[in-house]
């Protein structure tokens, strides 16, 4: 999905109700490219974050660097543009941490049972 800075940044803000959209947008941010996805995902940290900067600069500012991961946390659940956006680079959605997560290539078999921030360390990737 090929989407612009300013729609990116000018989406409809979290309480915007489902009704609300309208048909084609919802089938619009439904057709995930599942190849391009899978692609995306075994990028590895550099490229993703130069793929988020380059797609959404403002929700690149909120990207944190978990070891070689990266998070990206919200203060509140965003319009399903942006989680679809997100899907599409490859981020997938951690409910335990409440955050999108990026493995950069890095895959791993089940979920850490410790706070991987303590672990590897957390860094602001516009740092």
């Amino acid at each position: 999905m090929k989407t612009t800075h300013s729609r990116i940044e000018a989406s409809a803000p979290a309480n915007v109700r489902p009704s609300s959209v309208s048909k084609a947008d919802k089938d619009r941010l439904q057709r995930l490219d599942y190849q391009k996805r899978e692609t995306n995902r075994h990028l590895p940290t550099a490229e993703v974050l130069n793929l988020l900067e380059r797609e959404a600069p403002l929700i690149f500012r909120l990207a944190q660097i978990v070891g070689k991961w990266v998070w990206i946390q919200f203060p509140e659940k965003q319009p399903r543009e942006i989680t679809s956006m997100l899907a599409q680079i490859g981020f997938h959605w951690n409910r335990e941490r409440q955050t999108w997560q990026h493995p950069c290539g890095v895959f791993c078999d089940q979920a850490a049972d410790y706070d991987p921030r303590r672990r590897y360390g957390s860094h602001t990737a516009a740092a």
